[in-house]
């Protein structure tokens, strides 16, 4: 019986995750299996894999073939590695204790690799957090502002009709005390009589005196 290492889908619609089986080649996709031994979740960065290592590396020296999605996933955990390594030795290329050295430097490269990449994508979550929580802010002042602005333009509105208000009442109690009061008649003018000017002194003509004659030589 041929065997295959491949995915099965689980989860809901738009938010897959995957099972690692072993099953029959000619099985259908969602058939029966023979063993689960692992899953794979693409919705996290970097995804999230869990994986029976003794038992992958097993079925792979039994002759199961791995779909392409596998043989990568097997290939990032270390599996196919691991199973390289062992072929070496078989082979006498290394002793056994050269193959775990091999397999251990190995192992801790790629996980300096991993902690990289979730810090990076720690440190990204962070500042989409961070730059989330700033825009959040500034709505919430925006808001903050227009509701104030619009508080203050409602009491304006309304002491503004208070005055006018009051104005308008005072303009009534004016008007009503102007018609309470009493009109009071003029007294007619009284014509003086014409002042009859004294008629002005003739001045007597000043006599100029004679001029003197002159004298007849």
């Amino acid at each position: 019986m041929a065997t295959r290492l491949r995915l099965q889908r689980r989860g809901r619609k738009n938010y897959p995750f995957y099972q690692i089986i072993v099953a029959d080649s000619r099985a259908p996709r969602d058939g029966k299996y023979i063993e689960r031994i692992g899953s794979y979740n693409p919705n996290t960065n970097p995804a999230t894999i869990t994986l029976d290592f003794e038992r992958a590396l097993y079925w792979l020296g039994t002759g199961a073939e791995a779909s392409d999605t596998v043989r990568n996933i097997l290939s990032r955990e270390g599996v196919l590695m691991k199973k390289h390594l062992m072929g070496g030795v078989t082979k006498g290329a290394f002793t056994q204790e050269e193959a775990d050295r091999k397999y251990e430097e190995w192992a801790s490269n790629k996980q300096n690799t991993v902690d990289t990449v979730k810090s990076a994508e720690a440190e990204k979550q962070r500042a989409e957090d961070k730059a989330r929580l700033d825009a959040e802010k500034k709505a919430n002042q925006a808001r903050a502002d227009e509701l104030a602005k619009k508080k203050a333009d409602a009491i304006a509105e309304i002491e503004a009709a208070k005055a006018e208000k009051a104005a308008k009442v005072e303009a009534a109690k004016a008007a009503e005390e102007a018609a309470k009061a009493p009109v009071v008649e003029e007294a007619p003018a009284v014509e003086e009589a014409p002042v009859e000017e004294a008629p002005a002194k003739e001045e007597a003509p000043v006599e100029e005196p004679a001029k003197e004659e002159k004298k007849a030589e």
